[in-house]
């Protein structure tokens, strides 16, 4: 068969460039030794979850660390699954979690010298080389229809074999090149497929960056590179790609491992360096006692928008992220609790083998501990920006009064005093905190302990007493006053001494001012609390709390 004749026929595109232009148009990148260049290589779905993120975050240590590139590659050849300002959204997400390319779609940069990023932009390059590949018998039209294909892959499921297009069922393999010009001339319309010249009764032992040694079987699937309207398929793209933007590291889902021995094969018929491959191991939960993959129907913690609309403070995100990557983070972060986490040394070889457990509840105790480290302003600014997006009309308008929200905050995160409290996880939860210091929403549960006449006498007895201008001292002398005047011990010493003598404590009594002031039996310093809201509407909410 004029294997040149048929490549010219099925792909006789005039402005394919010789195959070692490419190689000058993209040339080796000029990188210090080791440094390595990964990319992040989506579908414009608009869905990025936290799967996503956990390997973006990956590429990006994988590349800053050593001193490489970490750039953004759009993967269109579907056009069926193309939203509209999906690219956008997926830059946009990683930025807020501080994960920024040096190149690629819709980044501005002077390094962008690798593109285009989008792949059906790239069309003509995978043609060029689907070209040659035919050009050297090593792949050939296939003019099977679908209804065939589903009958092949029938017959294969019946008779318990493994389905695809190979062997005995590739039914065009080995077409004549009369049969194939018959067919052209009949107008059907063809894929390109490779013509693979593997075994499956061989084995390859390969080299994961991750996983360490992964035997596979060579492949013998002739599976599409081109489809029929001449866009190349995502393993035949994938390779291209990675070869002339330069990739050195490909990490990815271990849901890939079992299309290896086809990319293996891609990249050796295209004379390709094969780039390193990694491959990461699940993200998991324990749902019942049992161990199972994050799910995006059960989950919404996959979803990257639970971590925003939520109000995760981001950096807390990423460094949760970080213990599942790298085990030995967590003692690092010890050591260095101040220190930037882009110091530590991250090292794809530390990567878990296996399924990675997510735990909401470290997550949780992560995110209060760096929310802990911001001042008031940082505080307002981080939980400022939630409102806005995420927040109601009323939270809005409470934050348009900064300087008593940050009054608020010192009090409530304990900024400059002794010991910082860490009471916000998160900022849904963080502006919540801050709903009974607004009559708006205040909306108190009056859950008192004692009767309504005891209650009254204290909340009355207080009001006659309450002085703005008290210190801390003075108002808690007040407030054991008041106990001793309506039956509680003014002493705890006194109260443990002879419990069955008194109605309760001062502590007692104390719990009752905070009921009635803020509607919860908790809350910080009550008579700062008082202070922050004023003489007017700590009487009123007084008043308002008798039974």
């Amino acid at each position: 068969m004029d294997f040149k004749k048929l490549a010219q026929t099925l792909i006789p595109d005039k402005d394919l460039l010789p195959l070692e232009e490419y190689e000058r148009l993209y040339p080796e990148r000029s990188l210090e030794k080791g440094a390595e260049v990964t990319r992040l290589a989506p579908s414009p779905t608009g869905f990025i979850h936290l799967g996503n993120l956990y390997s973006a975050l990956a590429d990006e240590r994988a590349a800053h660390t050593t001193g490489g590139v970490f750039y953004l590659r759009i993967e269109d050849t579907d056009l069926k699954r193309k939203v509209d300002g999906a690219v956008e959204s997926v830059i946009r997400s990683l930025d807020y979690f501080g994960i920024n390319f040096d190149e690629g779609a819709e980044i501005s940069s002077p390094l962008n010298k690798y593109g285009p990023y989008y792949q059906r932009a790239r069309a003509s390059v995978y043609r060029a080389f689907a070209k040659d590949l035919i050009a050297r018998g090593l792949a050939y039209p296939c003019f099977c229809t679908e209804d065939e294909l589903n009958a092949v892959r029938e017959e294969q499921t019946n008779e318990k074999k493994i389905t695809g297009y190979y062997g005995a069922y590739a039914k065009c393999r080995n077409l004549s090149e009369a049969e194939i010009y018959a067919n052209l001339k009949a107008g059907k319309p063809f894929v390109i497929r490779l013509k693979s010249q593997g075994d499956p009764s061989r084995k390859i032992i390969f080299r994961d960056a991750i996983k360490g040694e992964v035997t596979v079987t060579e492949n013998d699937q002739d599976v599409v590179i081109l489809k029929s309207d001449g866009i190349p398929t995502y393993h035949f793209a994938h390779a291209i790609d990675d070869h002339f933007m330069r990739t050195t590291l490909v990490i990815r889902g271990e849901e890939w491992l079992s299309s290896l021995p086809i990319h293996l094969e891609l990249f050796s018929v295209l004379g390709f360096k094969l780039p390193k491959y990694g491959h990461t191991c699940s993200l998991m939960k324990v749902d019942g006692g049992v161990k199972r993959k994050l799910s995006k129907r059960k989950d919404p913690e996959l979803s990257l928008d639970y971590y925003r609309k939520s109000g995760y403070y981001p950096k807390a995100v990423v460094k949760y992220l970080m213990t599942i990557l790298n085990s030995n983070f967590e003692e690092w972060e010890r050591k260095n609790p101040q220190t930037d986490y882009r110091e530590f040394k991250f090292s794809i070889s530390k990567m878990g083998k296996s399924g990675a457990l997510f735990d909401i509840d470290k997550l949780n105790d992560i995110s209060k501990e760096e929310l802990s480290k911001l001042t008031a302003e940082e505080t307002y600014e981080f939980l400022y920006g939630w409102v806005k997006e995420f927040g109601t009309e009323a939270d809005g308008k409470h934050f348009a009064d900064k300087e008593y929200i940050i009054s608020i905050l010192n009090l409530i995160c304990g900024i400059g005093g002794k010991k910082r409290r860490k009471d916000i996880v998160r900022a849904e939860t963080g502006v919540s905190m801050l709903d009974y210091f607004f009559d708006d929403t205040f909306s108190p549960e009056y859950s008192y302990r004692f009767d309504g006449g005891t209650v009254n006498a204290v909340l009355d007895k207080f009001a006659a007493a309450y002085d703005e201008n008290d210190d801390n001292s003075v108002w808690f002398t007040k407030v054991k006053a008041v106990a001793a005047q309506t039956g509680f011990a003014a002493e705890m010493s006194d109260y443990k001494a002879n419990p069955a003598g008194y109605r309760g404590s001062v502590a007692d009594v104390a719990e009752i001012l905070r009921i009635a002031v803020t509607g919860m039996p908790n809350s910080p310093d009550l008579c700062t609390v008082m202070k922050i809201i004023g003489k007017e509407r700590t009487l009123k909410r007084l008043a308002a709390g008798r039974v």
